[in-house]
């Protein structure tokens, strides 16, 4: 719990920041919802927020489903491809306060920007080779001593360029694009099967 809510204090520095750089001076609020009681207490909350100039919504629902899906068995039995899963999303926004929420915004004539999540389905992998010092992500690698085709990846050789951490010279970030995930060549065939159709976090877009 401690480890969120220093998470959410750092995103919500971060819209601050974003705002004072923009020379943006409003009043403004964050909120990162995880639960349905605190999704119940925000929508209470309303006429408190429209007083702010400004407000930050995340719904942690479909990146917590995704993650849910790929460790628990009994998540995969309810959502076992992507038809399935788009249905348990639908059904639990229209019993979820978000669904009030937006319909009390509608009420008031307040308008607002919606971002949708962007999770793929991660049916690509992409095989690449690190050590032991190698970090885990399926989207990103980091370390000095990656082994992968140029092709379809995000390659970073000038760490400093993009402002990501050097732990060394010879220091590289590979970013995936699309859908694709990365995976080692040894049980190459199990992650593929094991991450395939988990809506993962979705991977660089070329148009960004």
């Amino acid at each position: 719990m401690m480890k969120r809510k220093v998470k959410i204090t750092v995103k919500n520095s971060f819209c601050s920041g974003k705002c004072k750089k923009a020379r943006i001076d409003a009043k403004m609020s964050y909120h990162k919802i995880i639960n349905i009681n605190q999704g119940k207490s925000l929508v209470d909350s309303l006429n408190n927020l429209m007083t702010n100039q400004f407000n930050v919504i995340v719904y942690n629902f479909v990146d917590m489903l995704s993650h849910a899906r790929t460790d628990m068995a009994m998540i995969r039995e309810l959502a076992p491809d992507e038809s399935a899963y788009r249905s348990i999303t639908r059904s639990w926004v229209m019993h979820s306060p978000l669904l009030e929420l937006l319909r009390r915004l509608s009420d008031k004539s307040k308008g607002g920007h919606y971002h949708g999540p962007r999770h793929d389905p991660g049916e690509t992998a992409f095989k690449i080779i690190g050590d032991k010092n190698t970090n885990t992500n399926l989207r990103y690698k980091q370390g000095k001593n990656l082994g992968f085709d140029d092709d379809d990846v995000l390659v970073v050789r000038k760490p400093e360029q993009f402002f990501l951490p050097k732990l060394n010279v010879s220091t590289a970030y590979v970013f995936t694009i699309e859908d694709y995930f990365f995976a080692y060549p040894n049980n190459y065939n199990y992650y593929v099967n094991y991450y395939k159709d988990t809506f993962q976090h979705g991977g660089y877009r070329w148009k960004k």
